[in-house]
């Protein structure tokens, strides 16, 4: 896992943080994360003035007293979001700035390990940390995003419900996801073999290694992202021969990390499937704790229109959700 200081220390985690349930459990999950690798978190507010603060100040003096009500309202989350629970505060920063939330997080964090918002599956998400802004973030960051997702019971329920509507008879079936407590979950990586997703793998060994899990190592395949193959080119390569390739190009994958591999002791598993990357990920996400990836998407015109991979990802993962640049 590379760091972005000099001196081999990690640098901050730098968390949005906004009072609602969902900034919250990113910031939960930062403190965590921090716990097990020594590093700091910076719990970071982008206000501005649609919050309710009253008049704009006119005065230096009254700018003043504004930004301290403000950091004394960002401590108030804090404690709000670790009451009751073995976490310390000790190594965090607070950081407010007048700056909507998505331009405060990429000003203040363009150094950051990486950057942590939250995002609720179904339901709406509180003031600027939505699903759109997550995945707007996942396109403007320069270091890896982690959206922290929260599955709550509603969601099951709804998904259950949609299943028996649609299935003929009586009989009940269900939805909703394996019942493997979350930290007993691997930790999953999507691969192409790009320069990006390597990026990837190596943060999802780091992932694996500090929490003690397994690394599922994924290379969702179609004919078209495995290029030429030989004694194929000028016909299409039947299934079984692209599935050879996409296993040696995930072979080629790992052996290049073998050492990384080795020295984080992390037990690793890798699988090609041939499926497109967004459906294969977003199954894998169901059964993972952790799903990492590489930003090697569409972008502009393309991506509204069509989505990139990690914007489908954001949507739609089931577990959280780190996309590497």
């Amino acid at each position: 896992m590379t760091d972005n200081t000099s001196n081999g220390t990690m640098a901050d985690i730098m968390v949005g943080v906004d009072g609602s349930d969902e900034s919250f459990a990113a910031l939960r999950w930062a403190l965590r994360e921090a716990q097990l690798t020594g590093q700091r978190v910076n719990a970071v507010y982008g206000w501005t003035r649609s919050w309710d603060m009253g008049s704009e100040p006119d005065s230096d003096e009254a700018w003043e007293r504004t930004r301290q009500s403000i950091v004394e309202k960002l401590q108030s989350w804090v404690d709000e979001a670790v009451a009751g629970l073995d976490l310390t505060t000790d190594n965090v920063t607070l950081t407010s700035v007048h700056a909507s939330g998505a331009s405060a997080l990429l000003q203040i964090g363009h150094d950051a390990q990486q950057l942590v918002v939250g995002r609720r599956s179904l339901g709406r998400v509180a003031r600027w940390f939505t699903g759109s802004f997550s995945a707007s973030l996942v396109q403007e960051a320069k270091v890896p995003v982690t959206v922290v997702r929260i599955f709550n019971d509603e969601d099951e329920s709804m998904q259950d419900a949609i299943a028996n509507a649609l299935t003929p008879g009586n009989a009940p079936v269900g939805f909703a996801r394996p019942d493997t407590e979350e930290n007993h979950r691997p930790v999953v990586v999507g691969v192409d073999g790009s320069n990006t997703s390597r990026h990837a793998l190596r943060f999802a060994i780091h992932e694996a290694s500090v929490h003690h899990l397994p690394l599922h190592v994924l290379f969702c395949w179609q004919l078209k992202d495995l290029g030429t193959i030989a004694g194929y080119e000028n016909a299409i390569a039947p299934i079984d021969e692209g599935q050879k390739r996409a296993e040696d190009v995930l072979a080629a994958m790992v052996e290049s990390e073998a050492q990384t591999i080795l020295d984080a002791g992390v037990e690793i598993r890798s699988h090609a499937f041939h499926i497109s990357a967004a459906k294969g990920l977003i199954s894998a996400s169901r059964y993972a704790s952790h799903l990492v990836v590489g930003s090697r998407g569409l972008s502009g015109f393309d991506a509204h229109f069509l989505g990139s991979v990690s914007k489908q990802l954001v949507n739609l993962a089931e577990c959280t959700l780190t996309v590497v640049h």
